[in-house]
């Protein structure tokens, strides 16, 4: 059994499709309306077949809390500590927040955490 996808609501569907194609080598689908419900969404797929399913509805308020439960973050993985400090900085000088890192944390993962055009944690891992 494996996770086919996951699913995030975004106040911008547009500009969070972009994010996830230009950074993380994502391929968007064709945009999906619900005229009646004006529910409208993206299915994002990379290159190991994992999809990230991005969602805009209107009457959706964007609520980020930092010690929530539920959702936390996405990870995504580079391959190398190299990858992941290129990639750090990459986002970082394309005016993303960092979080924290790159460093390796106390379970031995070389990481570092940026927030999204939404607010969401990306964590960024070898």
């Amino acid at each position: 059994m494996r996770i086919e996808h996951v699913a995030v609501y975004v106040t911008d569907l547009e500009r969070a499709r972009d994010f996830f194609e230009v950074f993380f080598e994502g391929q968007a689908g064709d945009r999906y309306v619900n005229q009646r419900t004006g529910f409208s969404s993206y299915f994002i797929s990379f290159s190991d077949g994992t999809r990230l399913e991005l969602m805009n509805r209107a009457d959706r308020t964007l609520a980020v809390r930092e010690q929530q439960v539920g959702y936390h973050h996405l990870a995504f993985s580079c391959g190398s500590k190299q990858a992941v400090d290129d990639k750090t900085r990459e986002l970082v000088e394309a005016g993303y927040r960092l979080i924290s890192g790159p460093r390796t944390t106390g379970d031995g993962y070389y990481e570092s955490v940026i927030r999204d055009s939404e607010g969401n944690h990306i964590e960024i891992t070898v």
